[in-house]
């Protein structure tokens, strides 16, 4: 008699398993890359080394990306499930990526009325090669109580102030006239902050510029310009951004304005400047872009106008001048009341 056995068949997941293997593997890897460009500042500060320091100033374009892929994927599963391990590693990095970057598109509760302002106008004019026509035609229809415009040395400040002198404004630049304006930062003061002290930093790489006293009663304002994150600057771009914590974390009320390389993305940003809020978070315009390397309609926001807590902003406008790959940010802030900035009231806007 013949007898004739029977395959033992097993389940339909542990016969598949062996084919399963790769595919899992390869969603593995995609998600991998993409929590390793969305998110390496949650990565044990991963984004404060080159090229993720570069890759996650564009995290909000990498969270479109990622999530586009995620529904090419999702859609993709309609006719072959075994795409679904890819639709849902990329969605899930998709979501945590806008969970950081969407809150900066919702604005603050307006400050209380009435408070005394102080407008603020920060401008990169790259390597001194923005039009001071154009950047004196926008002070003077704008009347900013300061300006802070890196990358301007002496010579920019001195074609600047030719132009806004008239009108009462007093530049000061901290480096020499020796030096390229790239290496410097200029900053303009309206003639009613009064008769202000500005004194020039040496902690930064490309000097500061500090305003105080006169008008200004008890606030502080700073004109800086961090190095960019390159991979031979690396260095000095961590430390230039970590020294942003000397006015943040002060006891005095300070205003801190410039291109300084880094958005609120960067873990060192967002550490270095844990007591001061941004203007244009405040005002839900936290991601405009004001710097791009394919357009300044398309990029990172690098310039900022930060303080520290009690001044908030109560609006926040970006201005396109020509001759510059940078956009200005202009803010108008809402000082702090009492008796130690009582004397602020002067700066207030008419």
């Amino acid at each position: 008699m013949t007898t004739t056995s029977t395959p033992t068949v097993s389940p339909e997941g542990t016969r598949a398993s062996p084919r399963r293997w790769p595919r899992v593997v390869a969603a593995g890897v995609v998600t991998a890359l993409a929590v390793l460009t969305t998110v390496p500042d949650r990565l044990g500060g991963l984004d404060r080394w080159t090229p993720f320091a570069q890759i996650v100033a564009f995290r909000p374009y990498v969270v479109v990306v990622v999530g586009l892929l995620g529904l090419v994927a999702l859609v993709a599963t309609v006719f072959r499930r075994r795409f679904w391990p890819f639709a849902a590693g990329l969605l899930v990095v998709a979501v945590a990526g806008a969970a950081l970057v969407v809150p900066r598109l919702v604005p603050d509760p307006p400050p209380p009325a009435g408070a005394p302002t102080l407008t603020v106008l920060a401008f990169n004019v790259y390597e001194g090669r923005a039009d001071p026509a154009a950047v004196a035609a926008a002070i003077r229809a704008e009347r900013p109580d300061l300006v802070a415009l890196p990358e301007a040395g002496a010579r920019y400040a001195g074609r600047i102030e030719a132009l806004v002198g008239p009108l009462g404004y007093r530049a000061q630049a901290s480096t020499s006239p020796r030096v390229r304006d790239v290496d410097g930062v200029t900053v303009l003061v309206a003639p009613r902050l009064g008769a202000v002290d500005i004194t020039i930093g040496d902690d930064m790489t490309v000097p500061d510029l500090q305003v105080s006293g006169s008008a200004l009663g008890a606030v502080r304002f700073v004109a800086v310009h961090p190095r960019s994150p390159r991979l031979s600057r690396a260095d000095e771009w961590r430390d230039d951004v970590a020294r942003l914590a000397t006015w943040c974390a002060g006891p005095a009320p300070t205003v801190v304005a410039g291109d300084l390389n880094a958005t609120l993305d960067h873990s060192v940003l967002r550490e270095a400047t844990r007591g001061c809020g941004d203007a244009a978070v405040q005002r839900g315009q936290g991601l405009t872009p004001t710097w791009g390397p394919w357009g300044r309609t398309l990029g990172p926001q690098i310039d900022h106008v930060l303080a520290t807590a009690g001044i908030e902003a109560e609006s926040v406008r970006f201005l396109t001048l020509p001759g510059s790959d940078h956009r200005a940010v202009l803010a108008r802030l809402a000082l702090p009341t009492g008796p130690q900035s009582s004397s602020t009231g002067s700066a207030s806007t008419p």
